[in-house]
């Protein structure tokens, strides 16, 4: 049990299974005991209502929700690695989410375009669907702070170190900067030894730190005096489906840099609460950080004034806990 899952134990009264999954693993033998302990469990506990999310749990608790005819909802959080990456096995991944999707209640979507390639690909069968905004943000606790006083412009980037992140690009944008004689800083706050296909190893990142480019601040999980300490926020991801540290940066009022995608352009309002840049391409994000570096302290606040009306406008949290209750019968 790590400390989340304690946590959700002595806070909240939660009673913790610990899954057997590997969110990395392909191996035949390894998935099938995973789909089997989740079927049993789901079996044995004969929950009213599931809520499932990320790209095995939608499939695997789907498919242990059809077999013992559980109502199920799956949350397609973002599109994932079977949809950036494209092999026979990531093809026969996305038949089976398909088939699964067309037994659930419910649908929820991150953007409309992860539901445009669901509709696209015919992963939806009849089922209905609704658009959320992400995860939400919690106003209260993500509140307006101002920018830091420094003259020093900090970037931070704040996600799991894996490729599909766009973690690279981020430290080679930060070394072309440093290279041009940029007076900056870029940080990086994340969780290492993630289990994913495209998980970036410990050394690579300590080579980032040796050459000066990146300051990698660690892992936590309170990332609030963190992002306080940031001008911008910077997210080169390759595919997302509502990115919740760039709503938590702009629910603080910092705006962001994020890669032209699904998901992370409708995190913010280009050219007026954030920037876009290419993806898988480290020379644009240094362009658009340079861009920030040019701009008068004032026009960097103002956007991110302006990022958290927007999150006070249609971001709360408030609306995905309705959405969720919504669902359940006799609430």
């Amino acid at each position: 049990m790590d400390e989340f899952s304690a946590r959700l134990v002595s806070e909240l009264g939660a009673e913790h299974l610990p899954l057997l999954l590997d969110g990395k693993s392909v191996g035949l033998f390894r998935e099938l005991r995973s789909l089997i302990f989740i079927e049993r469990t789901v079996r044995r506990l004969k929950p009213a209502y599931v809520f499932n999310f990320t790209v095995k749990m939608n499939i695997y608790g789907g498919l242990a929700c059809a077999l013992n005819k559980v109502p199920f909802v799956n949350n397609i959080s973002g599109l994932g690695t079977a949809f950036i990456h494209d092999s026979w096995l990531f093809r026969r991944v996305r038949q089976v989410y398909g088939l699964v999707n067309r037994r659930a209640e419910l649908l929820f979507f991150q953007n409309q375009e992860d539901l445009s390639v669901f509709r696209r690909f015919g992963l939806l069968g009849d089922a209905p669907v609704a658009l959320l905004p992400g995860s939400g943000v919690d106003l209260q606790r993500f509140q307006l702070s101002p920018l830091p006083a420094a003259s020093l412009v900090t970037f931070l980037m704040i996600a799991r170190l894996l490729g599909d992140k766009g973690v690279r690009e981020y430290a080679e944008a930060a070394a072309l900067l440093k290279k041009q004689g940029q007076n900056v800083r870029c940080q990086l706050l994340g969780q290492l030894g993630v289990s994913n296909r495209t998980a970036i190893p410990e050394g690579e990142v300590e080579v980032w730190q040796a050459s000066g480019w990146v300051e990698y601040l660690g892992e936590t999980d309170d990332v609030r005096p963190f992002i306080e300490k940031c001008h911008v926020l910077v997210l080169p991801s390759y595919r997302e489906g509502m990115p919740r540290t760039v709503l938590e940066a702009a629910a603080m009022g910092r705006p962001a840099i994020v890669t032209d995608v699904p998901g992370c352009r409708q995190a913010i309002e280009p050219d007026v609460t954030g920037w876009l840049c290419e993806v898988r391409n480290s020379r644009s994000l240094a362009q658009q950080m340079e861009r920030v570096l040019r701009m008068a302290p004032q026009d960097v606040e103002k956007a991110g004034t302006l990022a958290r009306s927007r999150m006070e406008k249609s971001f709360s949290e408030e609306h995905v806990v309705m959405a969720y209750l919504n669902c359940l019968p006799m609430r």
